[in-house]
């Protein structure tokens, strides 16, 4: 393996990552992810976009649009079927039923209880827009 010079380097110090949600109510789904989820507001653009830091973690809400110039063939939308999922966020936890109940009080809607798979129990609930969520328990 060559050593590469430091500026070829990447990713470098400094760089992080930022998982984005297209929704259609942006009021709506600060509230859920704040409320619910217990996510700290950032910072917020215009009225179109939220950032968000959960648990170490950069989320990025914004309402959908069109293209733009640096990204001409690209529209931004909100999921149409919420049974169609090509992402999801999955939050490890300590205690899934603790956590299940905890999120279920305030206000997420499960879509079963937890279930146990033998080495992780587990348990999906959507967000205002349909974005899939898991809370899961790794068992040892």
């Amino acid at each position: 393996m060559q050593k590469r010079k430091a500026k070829e380097v990447f990713p470098a110090e400094g760089v992080e990552l930022t998982q984005l949600l297209v929704v259609s109510d942006l009021d709506r789904s600060k509230k859920f992810y704040h409320g619910v989820l217990g996510a700290e507001i950032y910072r917020e653009y215009g009225g179109t976009s939220c950032v968000l830091q959960f648990q170490g973690v950069w989320l990025l809400i914004v309402t959908g649009g069109g293209p733009t110039p640096d990204k001409p063939s690209v529209t931004f939308a909100p999921p149409t079927d919420p049974d169609l999922v090509s992402h999801q966020l999955t939050i490890r936890v300590p205690n899934c039923h603790e956590a299940y109940e905890i999120l279920r009080k305030r206000g997420a809607r499960f879509l079963t209880s937890p279930y146990d798979r033998g080495g992780e129990i587990r348990c999906f609930f959507r967000d205002p827009d349909g974005h899939l969520l898991e809370i899961s328990e790794v068992r040892g």
